[in-house]
């Protein structure tokens, strides 16, 4: 398994709109993006900040997107 990159949450954001989820709603620093199919996932988007490893895996794993897939929709 690959290592997963350190990303912030604007480009987490823009790698999820990309595969068709959608914001829907912001409170705070907190986005929630739901995809057509009923999938929802939470992003903190902090300023200058990373995510953390365990975050971005819980992320993917809400996304349902490996590693893999996801390391491939940054470039």
């Amino acid at each position: 398994m690959p290592k997963l990159p350190s990303v912030t949450g604007k480009i987490v954001i823009n790698i999820l709109t990309k595969i068709g989820f959608q914001a829907v709603r912001q409170k705070g620093s907190h986005v929630q993006m739901e995809h057509e199919d009923g999938r929802f996932v939470t992003i903190p988007v902090h300023a200058g900040k990373t995510i953390g490893r365990g975050l971005l895996r819980k992320i993917l794993r809400d996304a349902e997107l490996t590693t893999d897939e996801f390391i491939a929709l940054l470039k």
